[in-house]
């Protein structure tokens, strides 16, 4: 009854839905409310409110709205905004680079790789290069995992190396060599500057002149880093928000037995 329901209400809301213009939704469909939050390097005050709403409008924001504004410092002023957008986007012809793997459970994966490769995956991962950040390459590695995905040390048929934060990449591959890798995976949380791009870039060249960059899958994660960035890069995959060990593994595991038909 409730999914019955469910659906009944979704086609009466889509109605007036145009999938080629797509706008933001708030209260109704095609209003383009949006909600910002932003910083202005200029003195709290009217002439503050002034230049945050002059700014909205020209990001092709309708009907402007700042509903909240406070100095955080003298000669800087943080705001909370509301606006409709006029801009569209043509949904159907949105483009995404993707994984290609069928996302398996910790168990599946397990048993994937007993039947396809008949011993245990060998997994380094490191935050590398500046990154001190450890709670991207732990959520992944560690026993427990993260929101109930077990991590691969977990894993009966994985062999997971965590190395912790600011790992340089030259001492990262040459861990990787020393522990016969079949993987490396790359943790990238700090993003400033693109020292992320930097530090990606230098492993994969680290790599290509040792021989190296297709003897081991290299796999790198992050909450900036897509599958298309990792691609560019050099890497063979890259996982962003809202994936997890479920997804590298699985990864990881198809990946290698694609290499070795």
């Amino acid at each position: 009854m409730s999914g019955g329901l469910y659906s009944m209400q979704a086609k009466d809301f889509d109605k007036t839905l145009d999938l080629k213009k797509i706008k933001p939704y708030g209260d109704t469909m095609n209003d383009g409310k949006v909600q910002l939050s932003f910083t202005l390097p200029v003195p709290c005050g009217a002439e503050a409110v002034e230049a945050a709403k002059q700014m909205l409008k020209k990001m092709g924001l309708e009907n402007p709205q700042v509903v909240f504004y406070q100095e955080l410092t003298p000669g800087f002023t943080f705001f909370n905004c509301y606006g409709s957008l006029v801009h569209t986007v043509d949904y159907t012809d949105i483009y995404v680079p993707k994984v290609e793997s069928t996302v398996m459970d910790m168990h599946q994966t397990d048993e994937y790789i007993r039947e396809h490769i008949g011993r245990k995956l060998v997994v380094v991962g490191a935050s590398t290069g500046t990154d001190a950040h450890t709670v991207g390459i732990d959520a992944i590695m560690n026993m427990k995992g993260y929101a109930g995905h077990y991590g691969l040390e977990r894993y009966e048929m994985i062999e997971a190396f965590n190395l912790g934060s600011q790992v340089p990449n030259e001492e990262f591959l040459s861990k990787g060599i020393e522990l016969k890798a079949d993987a490396l995976l790359v943790s990238q949380t700090v993003t400033q500057k693109d020292v992320h791009i930097k530090n990606m870039t230098e492993l994969i060249e680290l790599m290509e002149a040792e021989g190296l960059r297709d003897k081991m899958i290299v796999v790198c994660g992050g909450p900036r880093i897509t599958h298309e960035l990792a691609k560019e890069l050099g890497f063979d995959a890259g996982f962003g928000m809202n994936t997890y060990a479920d997804d590298v593994a699985s990864f990881i595991a198809q990946e290698y037995v694609n290499r070795h038909k």
